[in-house]
């Protein structure tokens, strides 16, 4: 099984650099967008609904904003697009698919780089995900989330670490919560398991030369739960063409 996710930092600026084309020679057997930033009525083209998948959408109400998307081979026998909180449900931040034997989450957390009260909405979300994590471990549910958590784990996940320490993204609390989930509720960062000391990134700033410098943060993940039973075989990002300010964090599994 192999899943790709990627924040396309508005799929239709994705669309003219080539998404799709990729998308379609990779032939993933799932694909989670995150920041789509469309209204559906603004793709309706069809090469934005590729005809290999079956493709869901959770928009935010502010037009041009977050937006979330899953493509699936295999048709979900249930989906939602709600995580529990009218805020974050309106800012279009999480869709899911499930199936017979696990749920898979497309999620782009928030980001709390334009100020304070972001950040404190960066909490509220972390809070709000945390208890979805509760649920599903308490009723033993495989589980896997993919998307922009906007949140590096470790040194070895940001280039200029000593000092982006008081900086949204890289902030001890926010660091702290992903160990609660990788150690507390038993998660595990499919890349990480694979490729546990490759210092490598999935972002890099539109400011100075980052890209090229690489210069970069790895706030893309596939985090899955003690539950889902497979395994990440190969894990890789994707450098070879640029369709966003973002990499596709690819990871093939049993």
């Amino acid at each position: 099984m192999k899943i790709i996710t990627l924040n396309v930092n508005g799929i239709r600026a994705a669309n003219k650099k080539g998404i799709f084309d990729w998308l379609n020679d990779q032939n993933a057997d799932i694909v989670c967008l995150q920041e789509v930033r469309a209204q559906l009525e603004d793709i309706q083209g069809d090469e934005y609904w590729p005809k290999k998948y079956h493709c869901y959408h959770k928009q935010a109400v502010k037009k041009g904003y977050s937006g979330v998307a899953i493509f699936t081979k295999k048709e979900p026998v249930e989906l939602t697009d709600s995580m529990g909180s009218d805020e974050f449900d309106q800012e279009g931040r999480y869709i899911e698919c499930s199936y017979e034997d696990f749920k898979i989450a497309s999620a782009y957390f928030p980001s709390g780089s334009s100020g304070d009260a972001r950040q404190e909405a960066k909490y509220r979300f972390l809070d709000f995900f945390e208890k979805k994590l509760t649920e599903y471990n308490e009723s033993k549910t495989a589980f896997m989330f993919c998307g922009d958590i906007n949140i590096v784990h470790k040194e070895i996940d940001i280039k200029n670490w000593k000092s982006n320490q008081k900086n949204s993204g890289c902030l001890p609390e926010e660091r702290a919560w992903l160990d609660k989930i990788f150690e507390e509720y038993s998660c595990t960062d499919a890349f990480r398991e694979i490729n546990e000391n490759s210092e490598e990134y999935t972002w890099w700033s539109n400011r100075g030369n980052a890209y090229n410098n690489n210069v970069g943060w790895r706030i893309d993940y596939q985090i899955y739960n003690n539950y889902f039973s497979k395994a990440p075989l190969r894990a890789s990002i994707y450098k070879k063409e640029r369709f966003s300010d973002h990499a596709p964090l690819v990871i093939e599994y049993e």
